[in-house]
């Protein structure tokens, strides 16, 4: 075939398969947001189908023929074609290992396992949900097996969110965390506790969609392209660069919970509305790995968002929004309020020092769950003695416990260790961005885009044309070292805590 027309053919079947990606995420999307409760059952028919037409194009004899024909030709394509090539192999390579009759039963089971967890999270109603988390662990397992029968699943599993990690890197990892998170806690439990109570109160819903829309347009996020819906657990989803969706969850006894979802959201965001307009359309759209996502969110929500620039900023617009409630407080005890560490309960509201625990219990438990080495039935127990031993605190019930997270209930084992990772990375980041500009005197200034522009620059353009550990190594100048996170975590709450 001749080379223009072998790339004309490999443009319309990314634009197929993006056809198809775009189906399902609508279908999500309306899933978790608008669609009634019971409704799973009609769904799971339309996800089979849309999953299984984009099997068949993915494994077809003629797709592989184009995609290895091309693969030959790699000294006359352009880098984007290339990499096209490249991770569209890769697809099939995962693709075709599985049998197509279970590939489409995973996609009609994590449908109806998705509803179904959104009922029995807040009906703390572990046992509706516990068979479907079984077939979900089981079945993860057999494909993981199918694509690398020779390694470890779980190490497979890790694979997909984040190419090259593995269980020895993610113990390494860990293992520094630990060894010099607790011992700061230690010294932080020694000091006075800050007083954080107000935080909590009576924070009216319409009064926090306007908080959103402010920060969401002090971030840079576009309204015209980005949307903030509402939804059980908080995630953004991308259909293109210029079509994003972010959630969040309301509380209204709590003004913190969704600020920080949506900062946290909207910095997933602005990765994908940054990305160059050449990858549209096609499979290097989007961000490279699940680490690289999680170091934007967590860059902006906990770096950049819980820092004291940021607090100050805020700290005006909540005084305005819930007049009486902030008059009192000076601005570097908010900061101090926002900074907070005490061990709790839910993931996504822990601070910055406590975070990386939860990740370690779940990375714990998934790994066990995978390997055969811990049943379904034993998990909710054994999630609240890790709990217990980790971070001190006793669960007092399943929907602030093991159903506290939606990842598990769409197949996203090996998810994890990425938000831990992600932190990591955006402290590495820091460092590299404050050899060009301070991003806290941007913030002061009241103009965010300096940082979106460099991270734009650094990051976000690039979608995925390298991998996690290559674009790692071009914005930071060197390999990953977690030692600046560590050392950023240390400053941060000596700081914070007088210590």
């Amino acid at each position: 075939m001749e080379l223009k027309n072998a790339l004309e053919k490999l443009s319309e079947l990314q634009r197929k398969l993006y056809a198809y990606r775009y189906a399902a995420n609508a279908i999500y999307l309306d899933s978790v947001t608008a669609a009634p409760s019971d409704t799973e059952e009609g769904r799971s028919v339309a996800m089979g189908e849309i999953s299984g037409f984009a099997y068949e194009l993915t494994t077809a004899p003629e797709t592989i023929e184009l995609l290895e024909g091309l693969k030959e030709k790699s000294g006359e394509l352009t880098p984007h074609q290339a990499r096209e090539v490249e991770l569209l192999l890769r697809d099939h390579e995962y693709i075709s290992s599985i049998p197509q009759d279970e590939y489409v039963a995973f996609q009609v089971l994590s449908t109806k396992s998705e509803s179904v967890w959104h009922r029995a999270k807040p009906a703390n109603d572990y046992a509706m949900f516990m068979p479907y988390l079984r077939d979900m662990m089981a079945t993860s397992a057999r494909f993981a097996k199918y694509y690398k029968p020779e390694q470890d699943p779980y190490e497979t599993l890790l694979g997909q969110y984040e190419r090259g990690l593995t269980m020895a890197k993610c113990d390494e990892f860990f293992g520094k965390l630990r060894a010099n998170i607790v011992p700061l806690l230690k010294k932080i439990s020694g000091k006075p506790q800050i007083d954080d109570s107000p935080l909590y109160g009576d924070f009216p819903v319409d009064r926090q969609k306007e908080l959103t829309e402010r920060i969401m347009a002090f971030m840079t996020v576009d309204p015209r392209h980005c949307t903030c819906g509402e939804t059980e657990h908080p995630f953004t989803i991308e259909f293109n660069k210029d079509d994003v969706r972010i959630t969040t969850h309301y509380h209204t006894d709590s003004v913190t919970s969704s600020l920080y979802s949506v900062v946290h959201e909207s910095g997933h965001a602005l990765y994908e509305l940054g990305g160059a307009a050449e990858h549209m359309y096609t499979v290097v759209a989007g961000g490279v790995s699940m680490g690289i996502h999680e170091s934007q969110s967590r860059f902006f929500e906990n770096i950049l968002g819980r820092s004291e620039a940021f607090t100050d900023m805020l700290l005006p617009e909540l005084r305005r929004l819930f007049p009486g409630k902030f008059d009192w407080i000076p601005s570097r005890e908010f900061y101090r309020m926002i900074n907070k560490s005490e061990p709790s309960l839910i993931r996504t509201e822990a601070d910055e020092l406590t975070y990386p625990l939860h990740i370690m219990v779940r990375y714990e438990l998934e790994k066990r769950l995978i390997h055969g080495e811990l049943s379904v039935e034993e998990l909710p127990a054994e999630w609240n003695r890790l709990y217990s031993e980790y971070l001190g605190v006793e669960v007092p019930d399943d929907t602030h416990g093991v159903l506290q997270d939606s990842h598990w209930s769409g197949g996203q084992i090996g998810y994890f260790p990425s938000y831990a990772l992600g932190s990591a990375y955006g402290a590495q980041f820091l460092a590299r961005m404050r050899q060009d500009l301070d991003p806290f005197a941007a913030i002061r200034a009241g103009d965010m885009k300096p940082i979106v522009d460099w991270l734009g620059d650094k990051i976000y353009r690039h979608a995925s044309m390298y991998d996690p550990n290559t674009l790692l190594e071009m914005v930071a100048g060197a390999p990953f070292d977690p030692q600046y996170y560590v050392d950023y975590l240390e400053n941060k709450y000596s700081d914070v805590y007088g210590l």
